[in-house]
């Protein structure tokens, strides 16, 4: 039994380990993907779209693998702390954690996708 058990530890730490290497490659995709849905929420400009473009960055960084979803989190973070200087209530902030979050974990960003957003986005 203790044989069994230690060959399982050290699989599952050979696995993790050969695994480092990808993790800049994702986070730097990851943040591509933070930076594109910023874009495209820019050049949209479309009413109540915030949160869409939110859970679309998330979603599409995090399935990157460990590395994007790592990238998502930090610069969703660091986006709501300078944003939130700016505000004087934190509805709207815990609104868009919420979507980041959603993103993240594999939920499907057409949650908040508002009627009438063309299909480009």
């Amino acid at each position: 039994m203790k044989l069994i058990l230690a060959v399982l530890v050290l699989v599952l730490l050979v696995e993790t380990q050969a695994q480092w290497y990808r993790f800049p490659g994702q986070a730097a995709g990851g943040a591509r993907d933070m930076w594109r849905a910023y874009r495209d929420m820019r050049e949209a400009n479309w009413k109540n779209s915030d949160k869409y473009f939110h859970a679309r960055g998330n979603y599409d960084a995090a399935q990157r693998g460990p590395g994007g979803r790592w990238a998502a989190e930090v610069i969703s973070d660091a986006r709501e702390a300078v944003q939130g200087f700016a505000r004087h209530g934190n509805s709207d902030a815990a609104a868009d954690q919420e979507a980041n979050r959603w993103g993240r974990n594999g939920g499907d960003p057409n949650r908040y996708r508002p009627k009438g957003l063309p299909d480009k986005y």
